[in-house]
């Protein structure tokens, strides 16, 4: 057995069935094993660009909870990695990204195709390896997969030289129990701290769960919903934290931050007691900190320490797993029911629901609203980054984890496509929607190729407004409308481009036009259908709470 064929059989081990990537140079010992029949259980997926494996592995993540992998040549195969694996780290994606290097007596010689990529991924990674003695693979694979998935996920990085790929294993010897000096995960919580909690929680008359990434990843949605039903709490979901409560259950209020709900941001405004599950205090939620939920207490379930006290103070931290936490909570608390805040709620669910001027041009928000109800929030979405991320999150209404796919911390503009067939991968009878903007969606555009050659048939629905949308927002809000190097030409024609791969294109520019072009791409699914709405480019995305200020200075829309 040589080095790579014990990487193989030590992938088939952790149950792996896909692999995204490229090969090279450095690589080709890995993917001969991978071409030999002991591999045949693993669907080896070339991509055409190695961001994009790094994104679809991310994406195979989300969907599926299970790790993700991606597999790189040495040198620029490695680099092309460096994005993808930097947006993992910062939304906590388990993936291992393997990647090729030059053979062990080159390294440090400026070899052809070498880069120190231990080097570079260094600040980004939970953990990197590299492979010195082909008999240590089994063991370096066996670890980074427990890393990439316990406490709080993330990236880790295998390196392989490409002479150790080839050298021969003398023992193959897979580990089943692991011990990691220096690794220990804190997962149950401390019944004294659950105990403190509680009393908080009895105390309060004004309560809000805030609620993030971590409860997806430990898929605490059952907990998170009994706990919010017992003490009567209305629930606020993060960006990355969208799906972990329904957004149909009267106790929701959406999303918080820059472009949350006005009446999200005001509960957290006005509350008295701050029950933070997950979440890390972003400045995307928290804008100025200085006057975030001052008038609250806050209550911090967390299973990273670095994270607590970091950007906001604890009264009291739960160091835990969600999942343990919230059962601990839900057992601990006495039921509870808050009639004066749950009408000042409404109010203000009545006074400043979403809303957009429906002027008879194509909106956005439009296109949402008709999606979500043809697929009665049922779908996958994955997105890109800007306004369209947005108006997906804001009107499309989610039931359960799994179901959203973006890139928050790193906001990665190019993360939506091959994230998308990531998910399709992970989950071949879900219905998967991309909602991608014009700009966002050509810096990864190759993977239609992809799609077309592996037979993974997303469905696209493409936000035209011809510029960087987001970008222009913000010129025409804080630069008087000083537009520099936002013009996105007319170029492509992007239902021809879709043809032109073997895809299906279709091209929207009215309202009228909306529900059977989209009637249309369900009903399509042997391919990848690209719907190009080109819609109202004068329309931006409100709420929008300036970076860096607080709720006094929301703005509800454009001219408040």
């Amino acid at each position: 057995m040589t080095g790579g064929e014990a990487l193989v059989e030590a992938l088939k081990k952790e149950g792996v069935e896909v692999i995204f990537g490229i090969s090279g140079g450095a690589a080709l010992p890995i993917y001969d094993a991978l071409a030999k029949p002991a591999a045949a259980s693993i669907f080896n997926v070339l991509v055409r660009h190695e961001q994009a494996a790094a994104h679809m592995a991310e994406g195979y993540a989300k969907a599926s909870g299970k790790v993700g992998v991606c597999l790189a040549t040495s040198g620029p195969g490695a680099t092309n990695l460096v994005t993808g694996i930097a947006d993992a780290i910062l939304d906590s994606v388990p993936i291992v990204a393997i990647t090729g290097q030059v053979p062990t007596h080159a390294i440090g010689s400026d070899a052809f195709q070498e880069s120190d990529i231990m080097g570079i991924t260094m600040p980004i990674v939970k953990h990197s390896y590299q492979v010195r003695r082909a008999d240590d693979l089994p063991r370096i694979v066996r670890e980074a997969f427990y890393i990439a998935g316990t406490g709080r996920p993330g990236p880790v990085l295998i390196d392989i030289p490409r002479d150790i790929a080839q050298a021969e294993v003398k023992e193959f010897i897979y580990p089943e129990e692991i011990s990691i000096r220096g690794y220990s995960l804190h997962l149950a919580a401390d019944p004294a701290d659950v105990e403190a909690a509680a009393e908080l929680i009895a105390r309060s008359s004004k309560p809000v769960l805030y609620v993030g990434g971590g409860v997806v990843n430990t898929e605490a949605h059952e907990e998170l919903l009994a706990l919010a039903e017992k003490i009567d709490a209305p629930v606020t979901s993060t960006l990355m934290g969208r799906g972990a409560f329904p957004d149909r259950h009267p106790l929701s209020l959406n999303m918080p931050g820059m472009h949350g709900t006005a009446y999200a941001n005001w509960a957290i405004r006005d509350c008295d007691l701050l029950i933070a599950v997950g979440v890390r205090f972003d400045d995307r939620v928290t804008g100025n900190l200085s006057k975030f939920a001052t008038n609250a207490k806050v209550i911090h379930v967390e299973v990273d320490p670095a994270e607590i006290h970091k950007n906001r103070h604890a009264d009291v931290s739960i160091l835990a797993d969600a999942k343990d936490a919230l059962r601990k909570l839900v057992d601990a608390c006495a039921p509870a029911q808050h009639p004066d805040w749950r009408r000042q709620i409404a109010q203000w669910k009545e006074q400043e629901p979403l809303r957009y001027a429906n002027n008879g041009k194509l909106k956005p928000q439009y296109i949402m609203e008709v999606l979500s109800e043809l697929t009665d929030g049922d779908a996958i979405l994955a997105t890109d980054v800007g306004q369209h991320q947005m108006w997906a999150s804001q009107y499309y209404p989610f039931k359960r984890p799994r179901q959203w796919l973006t890139s928050g911390g790193l906001g990665t503009m190019g993360f939506g496509f091959p994230a998308a067939m990531g998910a399709k991968v992970a989950r071949p009878t879900e219905e998967v929607w991309l909602v991608t903007g014009d700009g966002s969606f050509q810096m990864n555009l190759q993977e239609l190729a992809t799609s077309v050659c592996f037979n993974i048939p997303v469905k696209i629905a493409l936000f035209n407004n011809m510029s960087l949308g987001m970008v222009k927002q913000w010129q025409e809000l804080f630069y008087d409308n000083r537009y520099s190097g936002i013009d996105l030409a007319k170029v492509p024609d992007y239902s021809a481009l879709a043809q032109a791969y073997g895809c299906v294109g279709i091209t929207v520019k009215t309202p009228g036009e909306v529900r059977p072009a989209l009637e249309k791409a369900r009903e399509i699914d042997d391919r990848t259908v690209l719907i190009d709405f080109q819609h109202d480019p004068a329309e931006h995305v409100y709420p929008m709470i300036p970076s860096g200020q607080s709720v006094q200075e929301m703005r509800l829309q454009p001219n408040e």
